[in-house]
């Protein structure tokens, strides 16, 4: 078993619950360190959200995007894990649109793209994006931009979150050249090279293996979501806001030039054709197209699904024609934290729960967008696992505390 030596000893056991991207990173990165490391995921692959389905259609069950200066890039890289990577293209005729007054435009409002390069610091934590980017920019541009920004939030109302939030997304979301790469072959072939590469340090990997209550005598890493890390921990009191989305999955035949990507600015909405940088997402002749609508309390599925058409309408007409497999569903605190004003990431719930026992996920505190949380997040639980891990004697988790706002260590 490789490791680094120091107080860690080889029987050191840590059990980590949930084997997604925040549970792999967190075993990968225990185990590096020279613990014995066990990790049960109750589905019978691993992945998480981050979970590819099955072919000829190769469909993302979670994020969709890698955006390379994040900390997982260069952590993946120099363990020989990236593997080959699709890009957002560049070129002119990559076939772009814009949802603005009424049609589809190749540019973006000037307005929208100013508001992008502004930096984030500057941004005011306790006042919402809508109120700040408005007074700066104007409420059509303010509009645009939080629209805009739902791509990396699942949220109804972008707008009505922290402003310092939604800048920091939008900055990264308009970096030229782009940050975003795609895993070739879905985010499972990720997954695959991170469990191989975790099995390889001599992790062992429980498939449909559920579990029910926490293992006594060991420092355990619970990378779930924070409603079963709830009824796992019997505490109530990990929660944070998330976003309510429709996730739409299209197959359709090839015809003509369809777009690479239709953002809606006139409300939150995304479509991106991802066969278009990576034709191995569905059959020869095909076109894989994923989607995502948020939707507010008030809404249901048929709300996004009718947003999603119309936007459908549009930019790929006769798309009913071409329809070879279709499929919708809602995505409910699925996508993420999402962090209101006066909020930041260290105002979400804290991973060291007490007790040896330890939270990492995509809505706990640690810093970055969309994944990045998630790989944060598994990298500090595994650190403080580690240092619990010596002489530990079956401690359960600490009474829980009173906060929402619960400060973390994660760096």
């Amino acid at each position: 078993m490789k490791g680094t030596g120091g107080d860690m000893k080889a029987m050191d056991h840590i059990t980590v619950v949930g084997g997604g991207f925040a549970g792999l990173t967190a075993a990968i990165t225990a185990a590096e360190a020279g613990a014995a490391v066990t990790l049960h995921e109750a589905h019978h692959t691993l992945g998480g959200r981050a979970r590819t389905a099955d072919g000829p259609y190769l469909t993302n069950e979670g994020p969709h995007a890698l955006y390379h200066r994040g900390p997982h890039w260069a952590w993946l890289r120099r363990r020989g894990l990236l593997g080959p990577m699709a890009r957002v293209p560049m070129a002119a005729g990559s076939r772009v649109f814009f949802h603005r007054d009424g049609a589809l435009r190749r540019i973006p409002p000037l307005g929208m793209v100013r508001l992008g390069l502004r930096d984030p610091v500057r941004a005011p934590v306790d006042t919402d994006f809508a109120t700040w980017a408005t007074a700066g920019a104007g409420p059509a541009a303010a509009r645009a931009a939080a629209h805009f920004s739902a791509v990396a939030l699942f949220h109804h109302d972008p707008g009505a979150l922290s402003a310092a939030f939604v800048q920091e997304r939008l900055r990264r979301l308009t970096a030229l050249p782009p940050e975003a790469h795609f895993p070739r072959g879905g985010w499972g072939q990720l997954i695959g090279r991170m469990a191989a590469y975790a099995r390889d340090l001599g992790v062992r990997l429980e498939t449909g293996s559920r579990v029910d209550a926490l293992p006594e005598n060991t420092p355990v890493i619970v990378a779930t979501s924070l409603a079963a890390a709830r009824r796992l921990l019997g505490d109530e009191t990990p929660r944070w806001t998330g976003g309510r989305t429709v996730l739409l999955d299209l197959a359709l035949r090839t015809a003509g030039r369809d777009p690479y990507i239709v953002s809606d600015l006139e409300a939150p909405g995304w479509l991106e054709r991802f066969t278009a940088t990576d034709p191995s997402l569905a059959p020869a002749g095909e076109q894989l197209l994923q989607g995502q609508f948020p939707i507010g309390p008030g809404n249901d599925k048929g709300d996004g699904v009718a947003r999603a058409e119309r936007l459908l309408d549009l930019g790929f007409p006769g798309w009913r024609e071409r329809v070879v497999r279709r499929r919708e569903a809602v995505a409910t605190d699925r996508t993420g934290a999402v962090d209101l004003p006066g909020t930041t990431w260290r105002d979400r719930p804290r991973i060291d729960r007490g007790g040896g026992v330890f939270l990492a996920g995509d809505q706990v505190a640690a810093p970055g967008v969309l994944v990045e949380v998630a790989f944060n997040s598994g990298i500090e639980a595994a650190m403080l696992a580690l240092r619990r891990a010596p002489g530990r004697a079956g401690r359960r988790p600490a009474a829980p505390g009173p906060t929402p706002r619960e400060g973390s260590s994660a760096a």
